[in-house]
């Protein structure tokens, strides 16, 4: 007979629990001490158990007693695997060797080219590395042009920002190490904030956003820049027709610090001939700088900063706009299962624009929006079953028009506003079996604003709001080759910017909002692979925005006069849509086509008689076709195509005169469209044997091959009584030359 008492059972407990001991470490590239994220830690053993390095390369897992074969792979890097004894709480720490560029003609055959991975929740990770051979404009590899070619992502040419399954550009969040950037273009969008060579990796969510990321309704474009190589110096750049760029990175101390620093020029008004006898100014600057310090084993502090600046000036108008940042992070590894990040954040962008007040004179208006924030974050790893996010935000914006002249009366623009957002968040990654997997949230947001109640808007202003911000993804993998995923999320926003209603010239003007708009999306997709490295990946989705603002039917809208009162609040918006990608990643010719079908419309009782009306950023179609073709070990072809159908647009439909003054009554809001937009842009890519130490490439391009003259804004003429739109393009065709180097 066997007794079995309450000490056996506990004691039999606590045996267990004893014969679990973690592993855990770093994951690093060996050449240069970056850190990598995502590198995918399997046990040979357990083939069910896998675990990914985190954005900061720690990993952890926990495993009974005994002995296992550790397997590690990262794209573009050699696969890696060490045995262990597991006994005892252990850290390995690995360093990745990158593969060498294969060089014989048979071998061309078996490359492997990535630009973009999805993660299981639906988050796409480009590879900064993959997209340097695609077509950009002026020769410049651009990690946001490449995000446009994704499907549900879509941009004007020469207008900043992008929208994002209908959204507006503001609805997006750009984060440059944990930083806000409230502008993320150069040169009127032709050229992004971000300059490629400061960057280590990029993260996309248009769906399914994990509830660390907060404050914006349509995506998150979380961006990493490099810790700088700290075994060597290296030297990196690029000479183009109009534009220039230098790294420099190396150890401040060998193996334990090192530091960036990147920047960029731009000289493109020194090609440009005067006009009516006045210079035309067009130029931008930016630079990127980045130190860090191994304090010891687990601990490690991260100091980031971006600068930069634009400036168009003509005659009379002077615009020129900028954007600051910076973070200060400390790294810990409190234990082998719980991973600490603490961050100071810093963010700024301020304009300075001309424009002309009612007696025709010009005047100059600097308006501002900055942010100052402290983030706490931790990874916990619970278990083989369970891996927690949790932590919390709190940040302080102030809105501010500098140096204002006497003149003007505007109590909008004289009265500085401040805004408090704050945040708790909790995140579950949950894999109960090898087959199912769930990313469940939950964030808890706090947003409070103080102004004055200017111009009898309301007193909404100084209210407080607190909302509860579900997120969950759930996925399962019928096997390695097919997966389905369902996703619900709901997030807060509360800025937003105000821009022109014709398309006319105009930068973003940053505001609080008087009650936090709010988005619920859900979505459903479905991943297929096959042979030969081809994917296909298909999502549908809807997306119920409130609480939206938008100008009211008729405004005229000038930046000199109290503009609130020309504004229509608790508006609603829906958007809805499939969304369709075919990859092909290995072999000579690689690349991706993506095609989006969507709708996305708006409600308010103010507008439209209340109808429901499309939104500006309503594209009915939209397309890319990527490819890149390896022709010999020396040179490499790309081209890309894209297509968009045309935003919409109100249009006027009479034209009348009082007093001597004409006047334009329009029709229905956003009721017609701007013609679609299309091009082809193709590029070859030359890089000669070099040496170890030194290697260079050359870059031939054209952007915009046939010469289309796409629309970049639509203004209006009458004669006679009749009105005839009249179409603004910027750029036909434009060639460009390159020479890349690296030392």
């Amino acid at each position: 007979m066997i007794r079995i008492t309450t000490s056996t059972i506990l004691l039999s407990a606590f045996s267990y629990a004893q014969n679990i001991y973690p592993v855990s470490g770093v994951v690093k590239d060996r050449d240069t001490g970056e850190l990598i994220s995502g590198a995918v830690i399997k046990i040979k053993e357990k083939s069910e158990i896998n675990v990914q390095s985190n954005e900061y390369g720690f990993y952890s897992l926990s495993l009974p007693e005994g002995d296992y074969t550790l397997l590690i792979s990262y794209s573009n890097r050699k696969n890696d695997s060490k045995e262990i004894h597991l006994h005892e709480t252990i850290k390995i720490d690995w360093d990745l060797i990158k593969e060498e560029t294969l060089i014989e003609e048979v071998q061309l055959k078996k490359n492997k080219t990535v630009v973009s991975t999805r993660s299981k929740t639906g988050g796409e990770i480009l590879d900064v590395e993959g997209i340097s051979k695609l077509p950009v404009l002026l020769g410049e590899k651009d990690i946001l042009k490449t995000i446009q070619y994704l499907p549900g992502i879509s941009s004007q040419e020469g207008r900043s920002g992008f929208s994002v399954r209908g959204g507006s550009p503001d609805q997006n969040l750009m984060l440059v190490d944990e930083a806000p950037v409230f502008n993320n273009s150069h040169l009127l969008g032709f050229f992004s904030t971000f300059n490629s060579d400061a960057l280590r990796n990029v993260t996309v969510y248009k769906g399914n956003i994990p509830s660390q990321y907060g404050g914006r309704l349509s995506s998150v474009v979380d961006v990493k820049m490099k810790e700088g190589n700290n075994q060597t110096y290296n030297v990196s750049g690029g000479l183009g027709l109009v534009s220039s760029r230098l790294s420099v990175e190396g150890p401040i101390q060998k193996g334990k610090s090192s530091f960036i620093i990147s920047g960029r020029r731009t000289y493109a008004d020194l090609f440009i001939p005067p006009q009516n006898g006045s210079k035309i100014k067009l130029n931008f600057y930016d630079l990127n700088a980045k130190a860090n310090f191994q304090i010891n084993k687990n601990n490690s502090i991260h100091l980031s900063s971006y600068f930069g600046k634009d400036v168009l000036a003509f005659e009379e108008f002077n615009n020129d706009w900028g954007n600051t940042a910076a973070t200060l992070r400390w790294n810990s590894i409190i234990s082998s299962k719980l991973f600490s990040n603490t961050s100071l954040i810093y963010s700024n962008y301020g304009y300075k624009t001309t424009v002309q007040n009612n007696n025709d004179e010009f005047v100059e208006i600097k308006p501002n929006i900055r942010n100052i924030g402290i983030k706490q974050d931790f990874t916990h790893y619970v278990g083989l079953k369970h891996t927690l996010r949790y932590g919390l935000q709190t940040s302080q914006y102030f809105f501010s028009t500098r140096d204002l002249p006497e003149a003007i009366t505007s109590s909008f623009l004289r009265n500085n506003r401040t805004m408090w957002e704050n945040a708790l968040y909790i995140n579950d990654d949950y894999k109960p079996n090898d087959k199912l997997f769930i990313n469940y949230g939950l964030r808890a947001s706090l947003f409070s604003s103080n102004r004055k109640n200017m111009d009898n808007i309301g007193n909404d202003f100084n209210k407080s709001y607190f909302n509860i911000e579900p997120r969950i993804v759930v996925g399962y993998n019928f096997n390695e080759n097919n997966t389905l995923t369902l996703g619900y999320n709901r997030n807060t926003q509360n800025i937003y910017t105000l821009n022109s209603l014709n398309g006319a010239l105009n930068n973003d003007l940053w505001m609080d909002v008087r009650k936090p708009q709010i988005a619920d999306q859900m979505n459903v997709g479905f991943t297929k692979k096959f042979k030969g490295g081809y994917e296909l990946s298909t999502d549908v989705f809807y997306k119920k925005m409130s609480n939206l603002v938008d100008y009211k039917d008729g405004a005229e809208i000038n930046i000199l006069d109290n503009i609130e009162q020309n504004l229509a609040y608790n508006g609603k918006g829906r958007a809805y849509g499939l969304e369709i990608m075919a990859k092909k990643t290995t072999g000579k010719l690689t690349g991706w086509f993506s095609y989006t079908l969507s709708k996305t419309q708006r409600q308010n009782d103010e507008i439209n008689n209340g109808g429901w009306y499309n939104a500006t950023y309503d594209r009915t179609h939209n397309l890319s076709l990527v490819a890149n073709y390896q022709l010999s070990p020396k040179w490499t072809l790309s081209g890309a195509f894209v297509y968009a159908t045309g935003n919409a647009m109100t249009y006027p439909g009479a034209k009348y005169v009082i007093d001597g003054r004409s006047y334009l009554q329009y029709g229905e809001r956003n009721g017609g469209r701007i013609p679609a937009s299309h091009r082809l842009d193709i590029n070859a890519t030359y890089e000669p044997k070099t040496d170890k130490r030194f290697k260079s490439s050359w870059s031939f391009g054209i952007y915009n091959v046939y010469g289309r003259h796409n629309p970049y804004s639509i203004s209006f003429e009458g004669n006679q009584g009749i009105v005839r739109p009249k179409q603004t393009s910027f750029v036909s065709w434009v060639p460009n030359i390159t020479y890349n180097f690296k030392f």
